[in-house]
């Protein structure tokens, strides 16, 4: 059962025009640098994704798909430490590399070739599925207002009850929300600043505004990460829950599991946002579990691979209760599968079959491609 071949696929899928933001609007979304490039200086369809393809002796294939924006020297020593390893004895809890960006889209493709391998499920390698499907939200990046109405009502009409978007102080959330509560009656909102927010002033003057609507299901990150007593002060200040987005892909950043346990402790929020891959997503699981604090699983509009591995850790996660960041294919052009994930919305079914339960569509990795290299 040894590690054989290993190839990546680079593709770039850009995303489907006006998915993103209101024409006019040029608000980059990827948030660490790339190279000498400063942090939200790219849009996030501009940078590439590595698709891996793990072959063991066997036949067995694994599929992985990694974050964007990956270190190929990185990349690169992962692949030839896991060459010639029996896939047996690797530990999926830690694999034998180092944690790293890239480690989540290889732990991806181990996965998926060890659980077929025993003929399960990457969710019955998780203790199993707690749900056969995990909410999901529509979601949006900054808009006009007069653009607000007819994308909220689009997604409202599909049967979605949450939207998610992007907002910064330019942004006039709250007149985001008094339309969408006129024309989508019931709908809930997510507003993600991404800590641009700022100050504690600021967001307290939006949640004067926002508490009257009362259509706001949560506010994530509304200022700078490590502000957690101004989190608690915000927290106290109305009933709008407080989120902390927790991200294990933001390695860069100093994100580690330890911060969810901190925020418990300051009881500085109400629930998480939590990123990362199978392993990690479910420790951050069981601490909100056992802090009895609800979540959601984030992304960073990623393809079809890594979000049918969102959907078996959310599945077998008890926390994750509020609406996913699951809407690549929404956004994006493809999501390089053969079949895409079964949306009934607000829902988004658990795949059947083994492994992470989808195939990927190798003409459209060709399609989409950059480059490739094989390593045996």
């Amino acid at each position: 059962m040894k590690i054989t071949r290993i190839t990546y696929f680079e593709v770039i899928v850009p995303a489907k025009e006006g998915t993103i933001q209101s024409k006019g609007i040029n608000k980059p979304l990827h948030k660490l640098p790339v190279g000498a490039k400063a942090g939200w200086s790219l849009q996030f369809d501009q940078l590439s994704k590595l698709i891996i393809k793990l072959e063991l002796a066997s036949g067995i294939i694994g599929w992985g798909e990694l974050y964007r924006s990956h270190n190929w020297i990185v990349v690169e020593d992962i692949i030839n430490t896991l060459l010639g390893q029996d896939i047996e004895t690797i530990c999926l809890q830690k694999l034998p590399i180092t944690f790293c960006r890239e480690y989540d889209g290889f732990e991806c493709a181990i996965w998926d070739a060890y659980a077929k391998l025993h003929n399960m499920r990457v969710v019955d390698l998780l203790g199993g599925p707690m749900k056969d499907k995990v909410k999901a939200g529509a979601w949006s990046s900054h808009r006009n207002i007069e653009d607000i109405g007819d994308l909220v009502s689009s997604f409202h009409k599909q049967g979605y009850d949450c939207i998610k978007f992007k907002s910064d102080l330019d942004d006039d959330i709250v007149g985001w929300c008094r339309i969408i509560n006129d024309v989508a009656p019931g709908m809930k909102i997510i507003l993600d600043p991404n800590e641009r927010w700022e100050y504690v002033s600021e967001t307290k003057r939006r949640i004067d505004g926002l508490k009257e609507i009362g259509n706001v299901l949560c506010l994530e990150d509304p200022i700078s990460r490590w502000k957690l007593n101004e989190y608690a002060q915000l927290r106290n200040y109305s009933s709008i829950p407080i989120v902390l987005h927790v991200s294990m892909p933001y390695i860069l950043e100093g994100q580690r599991i330890k911060d969810a346990i901190v925020a418990i402790q300051m009881q500085a929020i109400d629930g998480f946002n939590f990123n990362g891959g199978l392993a990690n997503f479910q420790r951050l699981d069981h601490i909100a579990s056992a802090a009895e604090l609800p979540c959601w699983h984030g992304s960073e509009i990623d393809l079809g691979i890594m979000e049918a591995m969102y959907v078996h850790s959310s599945a077998a996660a008890a926390s994750c209760i509020w609406p996913g960041d699951i809407f690549g294919r929404m956004i994006r052009e493809h999501d390089l599968l053969k079949t895409p994930l079964k949306f009934e919305p607000p829902f988004v079914l658990l795949p059947e079959g083994l492994g992470l339960g989808v195939e990927p569509d190798e003409d459209a990795i060709a399609h989409y491609l950059v480059s490739s290299k094989e390593y045996h």
